[in-house]
């Protein structure tokens, strides 16, 4: 296990390893890499593959370079301008103007080696597979991770040596051979790689991240650059106008998010005190604001975890990045590698990671035990996305997707026993990026001005809402003009309406900003069709998305992404579905956040507003897992004192005899703004109540809420 422990934040720190398991490790990385620095100097391969290695072999010469560095004094001395030189070298392959001729690109790679007729589809894909692996290894560079650099070092001198043999010959070696040598190296390893990731996540030693917030001068941008994430214009501006903010602001800021932490800990009547540390996710550039967080969170008795997103195809989430990240080079890139995993998902291999990932949270049971859940600061602004549709990257089976499917399920349950879902909480919280446009700074004091709207305004127009709904069977909500929404959602019963209520008055505390009432739906008689016509969720445009319920549970889709509908097809259940056949419907909720849908229309950044702060802006519908996921034998309440009871629906029901079906580990929301909206209405067998009449909300003590809409 690798320690980062040196008073240089810019120094990863030690090994921390016997004697001989220490030098044996020097033994082997030495060997790796002089074999390594050969390489380009052989003249064994025709093109493509002579471009291919030497490209891979120039590269990790770089990173073993960076790694030494990190290894012995770190970065310390460097200017920024050669820092940022380094930056951009290491991350100019993969940036979209270079994109279209790099080996990470699969199609690229493919066109490459058929053009020359040299090699299968599968042999270039399992090429571009090595190399996206071996760029991943950047992150280990820079924290001076050793043994992982030097296992996927062997790995490529492996791969090497087979296609140089075959060379000799005049052939490539078979495509089965390469992926079984992929094979057996994650099989065999990742009782260190996943080890080493469960680490990073809830054990504070881990602090080489946490030492650049906390030690580094955040006046000058060298801090910017000795992660190793990528870095642009974006990141640099950012920082500055942070860096111009006043003491008070930042401690604001700070503030409001550890407090909205603190707070959902207090409402939910779970034990902080018994916690002893908390992982702080955010993006490059804010580390003036997370530095005071950590101060606060210090306070309260929590050691600050901060970890990056997962780099390697074992610990990446997709096309997702979960934790800390710097500017994002290619988001193509990371689209196209998402499924990489699939080359060796393979039943044996899904046992394994399980029991690796079971041993891995018993052997650090205590800090699992003390870790008290997420901090999360997202940004918005960053250009839209809508992915390219490639015709040779690693794509699921049937097979391997079910398989991929059944392993994060069973790994949420293995997390779940050890950071116990009954005693964590979270918060999260959204601030713009330079991206966003020429408004940027005034879009950043409007969007600090919303995360502090006054909580006890929401709170009491919210329960005139709930109130009202609570005596309603279902829900109707009608779209208006083109938009077809046309939908029912059915509510729970209450038995004792004195104690009882079907939905949470949401205000600023786990979830800011303030501004919604939600519930989780009684699956059996919510039909209809959902539609909006255009949305953002998780970083990808939807254009025109339509979404069928029966009984609760998705039966059809599409959207007008691409020409072809099949194409649309998958892009739903690739992303949105995540890759389930179905996902019932988790959430039901009315946004009342007129402020913020009256910002978004002010700097026509409707579009760019992330879910946290969009779902706050009209109706919004979760598909996946309900809002009390692993959480639902919890007794929660509402400031009135009343017990939410509308916590699970008929598929997390079964979770005590099938946790592996009652989950479905997504929880996506989309929103309908106010302006595609005919009506909601709250129906009983006395008649309906109207929420909201042509965009407007209609119950009388709600019409505070009417005045930004205007």
């Amino acid at each position: 296990m690798l320690c980062r422990d040196d008073s240089d934040s810019g120094n990863c720190g030690v090994i921390n390893m016997t004697g001989t398991d220490s030098e044996l490790l020097d033994e082997r990385y030495e060997l790796a890499m002089q074999r390594i620095r050969e390489m380009p100097h052989e003249e064994v391969f025709e093109e493509p593959l002579s471009s291919f290695f030497g490209t891979c072999s120039s590269f990790l010469v770089t990173l073993s370079q960076i790694l030494e560095r990190s290894c012995a004094k770190g970065c310390a001395g460097m200017p920024a301008d050669a820092l940022a030189a380094e930056n951009h070298a290491l991350y100019e392959d993969i940036l979209p103007d270079n994109y279209g001729s790099s080996f990470t690109n699969p199609d690229y790679t493919v066109m490459r080696f058929e053009k020359a007729g040299a090699a299968s589809i599968e042999l270039a894909q399992y090429l571009c597979f090595l190399y996206a692996e071996i760029r991943g290894l950047i992150p280990y560079a820079y924290e001076g991770r050793k043994e992982i650099f030097t296992i996927y070092a062997e790995l490529y001198v492996e791969i090497y040596t087979v296609f140089r043999l075959s060379a000799v010959d005049g052939a490539y070696p078979e495509p089965d051979s390469i992926r079984d040598i992929i094979y057996w190296f994650e099989s065999d390893n990742c009782d260190i790689i996943i080890p080493d990731n469960v680490s990073d996540k809830i054990d504070a030693s881990n602090d080489f991240l946490r030492r650049i917030v906390c030690e580094e001068d955040l006046d000058d941008d060298r801090f910017l650059y000795l992660s190793g994430e990528y870095v642009t214009d974006n990141e640099i501006k950012c920082a500055h106008y942070i860096n111009s903010l006043s003491e008070e602001q930042i401690q604001m800021m700070a503030d409001t998010f550890t407090e909205g932490y603190r707070i959902g800990f207090v409402k939910a009547g779970k034990p902080l005190d018994r916690k002893t540390g908390v992982n702080i996710r955010y993006s490059l550039g804010f580390e003036r604001v997370i530095r005071a967080a950590v101060d606060n969170f210090a306070k309260m008795g929590l050691d600050s975890v901060i970890y990056r997103a997962g780099s390697l195809s074992l610990t990446r989430s997709g096309a997702e990045r979960i934790g800390f990240y710097g500017a994002i080079p290619n988001r193509q890139y990371d689209y196209d590698h998402k499924d990489d995993a699939a080359i060796y998902t393979d039943p044996d291999l899904v046992s394994r990671k399980l029991q690796v990932l079971e041993e891995a949270y018993r052997e650090r049971k205590v800090l699992a035990n003390g870790h008290a859940g997420p901090a999360v600061m997202e940004v918005f602004g960053e250009k839209p996305f809508t992915p390219e549709t490639k015709h040779h990257p690693i794509r699921h089976t049937d097979k391997t997707r079910k398989l991929s499917v059944e392993y994060t399920a069973k790994a949420s349950e293995i997390v779940n026993r050890y950071i116990i879902g009954e005693e964590r909480s979270f918060t999260i919280i959204s601030y713009p990026v330079p991206d966003i446009g020429k408004d940027y700074e005034a879009i950043f004091a409007d969007t600090v001005k919303l995360n502090t709207l006054p909580y006890d305004k929401y709170e009491r127009i919210q329960q005139i809402m709930i109130d009202t709904l609570d005596k309603a069977d279902y829900v109707e909500i009608k779209g208006s003009g083109s938009n077809v929404t046309d939908l029912r959602v059915a509510l729970h019963p209450l038995s004792d309406p004195a104690k009882e209520t079907k939905f949470e008055n949401c205000v600023a505390d786990v979830n800011i900003p303030v501004g919604e009432v939600f519930t989780s739906p009684q699956l059996s008689g919510t039909c209809g069709v959902l539609n909006v016509s255009r949305v953002y969720l998780n970083g990808l445009l939807y254009i025109n998305l339509k979404v069928t319920f029966t009984d609760g549970m998705i039966t059809d889709y599409s959207c007008d992404n691409y020409d072809n509908e099949d194409d649309n097809r998958k892009f739903i259940k690739e992303n949105l579905l995540n890759k389930h056949d179905t996902l019932p419907l988790g959430e039901f909720a009315i946004g009342t956040n007129t402020t913020a849908y009256r910002m978004a229309r002010d700097y026509d950044i409707e579009g760019l507003l992330p879910i946290l702060i969009g779902e706050k802006t009209g109706p919004h519908f979760a598909v996946g897992d309900t809002c009390y996921s692993h959480e639902e034998d919890v007794r929660v309440y509402n400031p009135d004192g009343k017990e939410i009871i509308a916590r699970e629906n008929e598929v997390s029901a079964g979770r005590k005899s099938n946790p592996g079906e009652a989950y479905f580990q997504c929880h996506t929301d989309i929103t309908i703004p106010y302006d595609e909206l005919l009506y909601i209405r709250a129906v009983s067998g006395k008649g309906y109540d109207p929420i909201i009449e042509n965009g407007r909300f209609a119950l009388a003590g709600c019409e505070e809420l009417n005045v930004p809409l205007e």
